[in-house]
C-alpha cells in the first residue's frame, strides 16, 4: 500500500493537497519576517503630551497610574495598577459621537470590528510641515498623490505623515504652542471636507495631538476635521508614531480601542502590517 502511494505522481497528489489556508500563510509570513509588524503607538504615561483647551473649558486627564499592590502586603504575589485616563490622551481613537455632528451616531464601543482592520495610504509632507508648522494640505495636495499611486483605499485609512512624531517626547514642542495658539500641520476645512464626504476612506490618521491643525478654531466651520469626519460616521487616529516605516500603499492597519460603552474614544494600540520583500 505504502509503495502504491509512493508511486502516485506528484502533480496529482497535489490535487488531493490542501492548499494552506490565509490565516496560515498569514502566521507564517509573520514567523518568517515577510510580514512586519510596526507599532504606530505612542508609550502611554504621565508624561504623553494632551491637548489643552482654553481655560474656560473642561479639560483631559494625563495619564496615571495609581498602584493597588507590588508583591507586598498589599499583594503578596502580584503586581497591578488602577489608572486614570482621558478617552483623548496619547495614541487615540475617535468615534463619531465625539463630535457634536456625530451625536446621534456610533460611539467607540459600536464601531464595526471589521473597521478597525483596513488598508492604508500614506501621505508625506514632512518637508513641508518642517518648513512651515502651520501646513495645510490641500485638496489638490491629494489628489497629485492619487494622479502618482492609485486612488485612496476604498475603507481604508489616509494617513497624514509630517514628522511630528519626533516632538512626542514632551508637551512643549508636541503643542508647539504660543500666544496665538498651537501651530501644527493639518488639513485645510475643504479638505477635511471633502476626505469626509467625498473620498472613499474610513478615517484620517495624523502624529499631531489631534486631528485638526493647530490653528483649526479659527477655520470655518471649526476644527472642520471633527466636524467633518465624525459627521459622516468616519474616524480619526491621532498621536500615531513610525508613519515613516510604512510604504506609501499596502499596509494594513489594525486599531485596537477599549470598547468603552457611550465612550467618545479610547486610547489604543495601533499596528501596521507591511509586507517586506
Amino acid at each position: 500500500m505504502s509503495g502504491a502511494m509512493l508511486s502516485v505522481p506528484r502533480c496529482l497528489m497535489e490535487v488531493f493537497m490542501p492548499e494552506p489556508s490565509v490565516l496560515a500563510s498569514l502566521v507564517s509570513a509573520l514567523r518568517s519576517g515577510a510580514i512586519e509588524v510596526v507599532d504606530l503607538t505612542a508609550p502611554l504615561s504621565s508624561s504623553t503630551p494632551v491637548l489643552q483647551l482654553p481655560p474656560e473649558f473642561g479639560q483631559t486627564a494625563v495619564f496615571e497610574l495609581d498602584e493597588i499592590s507590588r508583591y507586598d502586603d498589599r499583594g503578596p504575589a502580584w503586581y497591578w495598577n488602577n489608572f486614570r485616563s482621558g478617552e483623548h490622551t496619547g495614541t487615540h481613537f475617535d468615534a463619531p459621537n465625539h463630535w457634536v455632528t456625530g451625536k446621534d451616531l456610533a460611539d467607540v464601543a459600536s464601531v464595526p470590528v471589521n473597521r478597525l482592520v483596513a488598508p492604508a495610504a500614506v501621505l508625506d509632507f514632512t518637508a513641508e510641515a518642517e518648513e512651515n508648522p502651520d501646513f495645510l494640505v490641500e485638496v489638490d495636495h491629494v489628489k497629485a498623490w492619487e494622479a502618482k499611486h492609485g486612488p485612496l483605499p476604498d475603507g481604508g485609512w489616509l494617513l497624514v505623515r509630517t514628522g511630528w512624531d519626533t516632538r512626542s517626547h514632551a508637551q512643549e514642542p508636541f503643542l508647539n504652542a504660543d500666544e496665538n495658539g498651537p501651530h501644527t500641520p493639518g488639513l485645510s476645512s475643504e479638505c477635511a471636507r471633502w476626505v469626509a464626504q467625498e473620498s472613499p476612506v474610513i478615517g484620517l490618521g495624523v502624529e499631531t495631538v489631534g486631528t485638526d491643525a493647530g490653528g483649526a478654531h479659527s477655520f470655518d466651520p471649526a476644527f472642520p476635521c471633527h466636524s467633518y469626519l465624525m459627521g459622516s460616521d468616519k474616524y480619526g487616529l491621532t498621536q500615531l508614531q513610525n508613519l515613516a516605516a510604512l510604504p506609501v500603499t499596502g499596509s494594513v492597519v489594525v486599531a485596537g480601542p477599549l470598547p468603552i460603552v457611550t465612550g467618545s474614544g479610547s486610547p489604543a494600540r495601533v499596528l501596521a502590517l507591511v509586507e517586506r520583500s
